[in-house]
């Protein structure tokens, strides 16, 4: 995650872990700074040292996030295994980056139309989506992905995930959003033949 250099940097890695964590578990408008604080064991003057709000901490948050995952997918790409293994392999990376993540996170952060969060995950995304394309069309061109499709395609199927996120009768049908964005990864990834044909 991030580095631990000086004192002011371990700070800042607590308060990060302490805040993805409140985050992740009850959404970020519920949490606040001194709920954060509490769980970082720092003074609320510390955390404006570090953030001017709450809002930047969950940008920054965000930015990790998503840069390692996009570092994992890039290992992934370059792996040296069979398409079935590497397939298993984004599944898993793709569940373990959503499995903690709450419904309220979810809908504070899709559905919260304008705000900043939401303008930065829109950004970060766009970026991922760029990044994610090139990495696809490398590794088709290495033999290791099937040439035929268009990577912009299944990143657009992807980012479509977000969409039934807010539909709240798709997710009534599921306990957690992790399990419908892996349900949704399984099936593009497999179609919807039965398992012993995959």
């Amino acid at each position: 995650m991030v580095k631990v250099k000086t004192h002011k940097s371990t700070r800042e890695d607590g308060l990060i872990i302490a805040a993805k964590d409140l985050f992740w578990r009850f959404g970020f408008k519920k949490v606040t700074i001194e709920e954060i604080c509490k769980k970082a064991s720092i003074s609320k003057m510390t955390f404006y040292r570090l953030y001017p709000n709450k809002t930047e901490l969950a940008k920054r948050i965000l930015d990790i996030v998503i840069d390692d995952s996009l570092v994992k997918f890039r290992e992934i790409m370059e792996a040296d295994c069979d398409s079935g293994e590497r397939m298993r392999r984004m599944i898993q990376l793709k569940m373990e980056g959503t499995k903690e993540i709450s419904r309220e996170f979810i809908e504070d952060l899709y559905t919260d139309s304008g705000s900043q969060l939401q303008l930065h995950m829109l950004l970060k995304t766009k970026e991922s989506r760029e990044e994610i394309v090139s990495t696809i069309k490398k590794a088709q061109q290495s033999g290791v992905l099937r040439n035929g499709f268009k990577p912009e395609l299944l990143v657009a199927l992807s980012t479509q995930m977000t969409v039934l996120l807010e539909d709240k009768s798709i997710m009534a049908l599921y306990n957690s959003p992790s399990e419908i964005i892996m349900e949704l990864t399984n099936i593009v990834a497999y179609g919807i033949a039965p398992e012993k044909q995959k």
